[in-house]
């Protein structure tokens, strides 16, 4: 989850919608439980195997070996297993097929890319403190990966085949707005009922109770030109246009603009003008990280910028642009995504009353945007493992959630089976 999962998930206004035909919890499953139980051993040596691997974003090699790994996994499990060439790079995107004898079509989404540079695991390195689990990517999102395979496997060993089709997919661009592998991502989920998208959810020693998630923002870049006249700093500068100082009279100009769009946010990050310090800078740039929670919220957003720049100039004879480049879509869960997560909840309470929280959104973007485009599939996010720390220092995953995680998926796949939603 571009991360950006912070503590805006916490502190945004969150949706307990506690059943009230939940406040007698269900009968657990009792075979599916013990096979949870069971499997956290397994899970944690997954883990540390997946945790070992460094795979960053741009750690080809390190993306290559997680793919591997998770790919003798979905073999040993009776997938039809491919590689998908990503569209922009050399990133590896796995999929894996199996095959049943239901009608139940469903995807499981998660990504082996981390953002942490190579090298991490000299100063942050996988192990183990009271009920916590650390390790560079360790939530976000590799134990999202092994709750999908360990899920399955349970499953698989339950005897458990009642749907026609599940596809796993993992791909490598997620933590960088999965530019390369968004179009397989959307293509596929259109083919499928429900998608399931295992981000990480916030820790309980953050949020109190576990969680899923139902909105997510899109994320994409604005860009700002401007074009001056270069000239002699020293000997002329009066025959320059200094195209630095016009981006910062037009980033101030425009740093509160999206308060007044719905859905929008904008934050200028980056910037950078001239070539030399003895040069009136000819040409300057910004770069600013969006956020869209709302549909046409960019296009709003664009035009409201393009209408601010127009409004005044502090450098005469300079040329200023600015654009809004096409990237990851929001997630909204809408009334379908909700059916499903009052089902998870449903779900949790059979686990001897254990709520489940229903966090509205955050201002971090997933793949889930991507999987809920062709507006087809009912899509819920946050399937993963409670963690904290996600895109900083000392990620860890909370042991005591592995069990109620694998029972969650396993549970949530057999009622979906058998009761699809609408």
């Amino acid at each position: 989850m571009t991360p950006a999962r912070n503590i805006t998930l916490i502190a945004s206004a969150v949706l307990t919608l506690a059943l009230a035909a939940s406040a007698q919890a269900q009968v657990r499953d009792a075979a599916v439980f013990a096979a949870a139980q069971a499997a956290q051993p397994a899970v944690i040596e997954t883990l540390q195997q997946l945790v070992k691997i460094e795979s960053g974003s741009g750690n080809l090699d390190g993306l290559s070996k997680v793919a591997d790994f998770a790919e003798t996994r979905l073999k040993a499990l009776g997938a039809q297993t491919e590689r998908i060439k990503s569209v922009n790079s050399e990133r590896p995107i796995l999929k894996g097929v199996l095959t049943g004898s239901g009608k139940l079509k469903v995807m499981l989404l998660a990504h082996m890319d981390t953002v942490y540079p190579d090298g991490i695991l000299a100063t942050q390195s996988y192990r183990l403190d009271g009920n916590k689990l650390y390790g560079p990517g360790i939530a976000d999102d590799k134990g999202g990966m092994a709750v999908i395979l360990h899920s399955l496997s349970l499953l698989k060993d339950l005897g458990w085949r009642d749907y026609a089709s599940i596809t796993v997919l993992f791909n490598a661009d997620e933590e960088i707005g999965s530019a390369g592998s968004g179009e397989t991502i959307a293509a596929l989920g259109a083919l499928n009922d429900v998608v399931l998208s295992y981000e990480p959810t916030a820790a309980k020693q953050f949020a109190k109770d576990e969680g899923v998630l139902l909105g997510a923002a899109g994320a994409t870049t604005a860009t700002m030109e401007v074009k001056g006249r270069a000239s002699h700093a020293g000997a002329a500068p009066e025959l320059g246009r200094n195209a630095l100082i016009e981006l910062s009279h037009q980033m101030l100009a425009t740093q509160d603009i999206a308060k007044d769009i719905p859905g929008a946010q904008l934050n200028w990050t980056y910037a950078q003008g001239g070539l030399v310090r003895n040069q009136i800078p000819e040409r300057a740039h910004a770069f600013g990280d969006v956020r869209l929670m709302a549909p046409g919220a960019a296009e709003k957003l664009l035009a409201a910028l393009q209408s601010k720049i127009k409004e005044s100039k502090r450098v005469p004879d300079t040329e200023v642009s600015v654009s809004i480049a096409v990237g990851r879509p929001p997630y909204l869960g809408g009334e379908r995504g909700l059916a499903l997560a009052k089902r998870a909840q449903a779900i949790y309470a059979e686990l001897d009353g254990r709520k489940l929280l229903l966090h509205p959104m955050t201002g971090g973007g997933t793949d889930a945007g991507y999987a809920s485009l062709s507006g087809k599939p009912a899509v819920l996010e946050s399937m993963g493992l409670p963690g904290w720390g996600y895109h900083a220092k000392d990620e860890f995953i909370e042991i005591d959630s592995i069990v109620p995680r694998l029972y969650l998926t396993a549970r949530m796949l057999q009622e979906l089976a058998k009761n699809p939603v609408k």
